[in-house]
């Protein structure tokens, strides 16, 4: 297969300090079309740049404008036997709210123990940790 073949998409690690006890809280996605808990992310539209597509997709899906950070992950797998890679940026909530919309019926702030247990998918977990390492937050669990 060639690049063409290759589903390209981008995505954030949504983050923000929990107004509660300022705790690093991560934003997590529920797609009632899969039934799964996910980071924001989505394709991207043709010649998008990924960080554009990511930022654009997490205000999609989440309703919150978001200030990008460090460039995290690059996942690659497939999708009905299509090649997919999503890159990934860590990004701070700066303002918005969330409403339910076609694509994501809920979200969820959880500390990074709880939203490392709440993903889908396993390939998912290693963002949570690309983002403490990012913020320079420790790896350490918190609940």
């Amino acid at each position: 297969m060639n690049n063409e073949d290759t589903i390209q998409a981008a995505g954030c690690v949504l983050w923000r300090i929990s107004p509660i006890d300022e705790a690093l809280e991560v934003c997590l996605v529920h797609r009632p079309k899969y039934d799964d808990w996910s980071h924001p992310k989505g394709k991207l539209k043709r010649d998008e740049h990924p960080l554009d597509g990511a930022l654009r997709e997490v205000e999609e899906e989440t309703g919150y404008t978001a200030t990008p950070g460090a460039r995290l992950l690059t996942l690659a797998y497939e999708v009905n036997g299509r090649p997919k890679e999503v890159r990934y940026w860590a990004a701070r909530a700066a303002s918005g709210a969330f409403a339910p919309n076609d694509e994501v019926d809920r979200i969820l702030w959880l500390s990074p123990t709880a939203a490392r247990n709440r993903l889908t998918h396993p390939r998912d977990r290693d963002l949570v940790d690309a983002l403490l390492t990012a913020t320079g937050r420790s790896t350490v669990s918190q609940t």
